[in-house]
């Protein structure tokens, strides 16, 4: 009796991730995440720690100053409350997180050279200062644009969708290999991956942030499978907004993209 008891206990803790991002890891982790996960049974605690366009650089001088500059957005028994300036060091020491993720600023993601010492030195600060002695830490890789997108960053990839792309797996491969990072969550691949399906390249509401309903459902889904292991096409889960044929394409998209981080898996006339 006391086994099942610890065990159901055990069980019953919930997963903790914190995102230390921008608009991009509130459009993978601030809507459907927490769904999906409760769909499977996954009680998630979900932390943003938010700035608009914040570059890898920007988060690594906000903690050397002690910069209270961030909003911080969590979602917890399905409930989302946010507090304003709040500084980094606050927030790791919230949670004992189990997972903390990291990433660069679209523009600048599949340029090498932007990643330098900045990511080293964040990386070697929040082990530092985590409450979890097995702390996980990822990489969010994000995704490219929309081909006809107007951001003006677009001009480091030549305006070429499949050139940013690349660049960022690029970029991504070789930081990973410098970093120990855990995990690898390859919102860009499955995005991509889903753009070669009957979706097609309308992903994004204004060229680089996701559509607030597919595109968002796309990268939540990668975020589940990639945190968790579980296969995201056997959720149940999906927006009221998207139909069951458009989930399906969205799990399957993630679901490659876990399978294979670096690669477009095709998936026209797959579906």
């Amino acid at each position: 009796m006391f086994l099942l008891i610890f065990l159901q206990s055990v069980a019953a803790a919930p997963l903790k991730i914190l995102a230390i991002g921008n608009s991009f890891s509130e459009d993978a982790v601030e809507n459907y995440l927490y769904d999906i996960g409760k769909d499977k049974n996954i009680e998630f605690v979900i932390g943003n720690l938010f700035i608009g366009g914040c570059s890898l650089e920007a988060h690594w001088n906000n903690a050397m100053h002690g910069n209270a500059v961030y909003q911080y957005r969590k979602i917890e028994n399905g409930s989302r409350t946010v507090d304003n300036a709040v500084r980094l060091e606050t927030v790791l020491q919230d949670e004992n997180w189990d997972y903390i993720t990291i990433q660069q600023v679209s523009y600048k993601a599949g340029i090498q050279s932007s990643y330098y010492p900045y990511m080293v030195e964040l990386l070697r600060y929040i082990r530092q200062r985590s409450k979890n002695p097995n702390l996980k830490v990822g990489f969010h890789m994000i995704w490219a644009y929309q081909q006809n997108s107007q951001h003006s960053g677009f001009i480091h990839y030549e305006n070429n969708q499949y050139k940013m792309y690349q660049a960022i797996v690029d970029a991504v491969n070789q930081i990973v290999a410098d970093s120990a990072i855990s995990v690898v969550i390859p919102s860009g691949t499955a995005i991509q991956n889903a753009r070669t399906s009957s979706l097609g390249d309308k992903l994004c509401r204004d060229g680089y942030h996701l559509d607030l309903n597919i595109g968002r459902y796309i990268a939540a889904c990668t975020w589940f499978e990639a945190i968790t292991g579980i296969d995201v096409t056997t959720t149940s889960f999906r927006p009221a907004n998207i139909s069951e044929s458009e989930a399906h394409i969205a799990r399957q998209a993630a679901h490659f993209a876990v399978k294979c981080p670096f690669l477009i898996s095709s998936m026209a006339g797959g579906e």
